[in-house]
């Protein structure tokens, strides 16, 4: 076979996958502010998406928040600068790894979710009866899941914060030693608003790619509960990736210098 061809296909291939990933968001960002609209299915994917999520975001941010407090305290001790730790807990949360461990857990929850019942749907014919009862699948579908993606999850963002700073708080205070008024004075001085309007704009493009992949590839699922698994697994594979980059490109649109 000759590998020149073979290149070009997979990059045409490619390409081909991407503008119909484009032109797909474009359709559902298109419904989401047209009307109608249907609010008691944005309600209920809010629950999914904002509600039912919190445990294990709130798992996730205390224990964060707990380990970095933890490592920060043992790297500092090497230059005598302990009194960093509440500022870079602070902030390192709030900047990043509040946004991407969030989307991240959502990605691998929701994601995941989204993908099997829009597949499934597929798979059984149910989309195709919806087109038949004068229902547009992408408004029915998509768009209240975009719409809750967008909005919950910078709510579950600024949980997230709260809940990852009170996580260090806890290990400062009781573990390390620091003096509790001193820890929040250093972490309320230190921190800026840039700091949490960045992690809350990035959360609304997490949850947008998160929903966006998961409508996406349950939408073009076949073959089955075979493709409803390879659904599954490639929304959640792809929602994850997709966060790493966005995440790169919105900090550089914040913090570039």
């Amino acid at each position: 076979m000759n590998p020149v061809a073979l290149v070009g296909r997979i990059f045409l291939a490619f390409l081909q996958a991407v503008g119909r990933l484009i032109m797909f968001a474009g359709d559902g960002l298109s419904h989401c502010i047209r009307p109608p609209l249907y609010p008691r299915l944005i309600l209920r994917q809010m629950l999914d998406i904002g509600y039912y999520s919190l445990p294990v975001v709130g798992l996730t941010a205390t224990f964060t928040g707990m380990v970095l407090a933890l490592q920060s305290y043992t790297g500092f001790q090497r230059f005598n600068a302990e009194s960093a730790v509440a500022t870079i807990v602070v902030v390192s949360i709030t900047r990043e790894l509040g946004p991407v461990l969030t989307g991240l857990m959502v990605a691998g929850r929701v994601g995941a979710a989204i993908a099997a019942e829009i597949g499934t749907m597929r798979v059984t014919e149910q989309i195709d009866a919806l087109t038949t009862l004068s229902t547009h699948p992408m408004k029915y579908l998509v768009a209240p899941r975009l719409i809750a993606g967008i909005l919950m999850l910078p709510l579950l963002v600024l949980t997230a914060d709260i809940i990852g700073v009170m996580g260090g708080y806890l290990v400062g205070t009781h573990k390390l030693g620091f003096n509790p008024g001193v820890y929040l004075h250093n972490s309320w001085q230190y921190l800026e608003t840039l700091d949490v309007v960045s992690g809350l704009v990035k959360a609304a493009v997490f949850g947008f790619v998160i929903t966006l992949m998961g409508c996406y590839h349950g939408y073009h699922s076949k073959g089955g509960a075979q493709g409803v698994g390879g659904a599954t697994t490639n929304a959640v594979v792809s929602a994850s990736i997709l966060i790493l980059i966005s995440n790169y490109f919105v900090t550089e649109m914040f913090f570039s210098r």
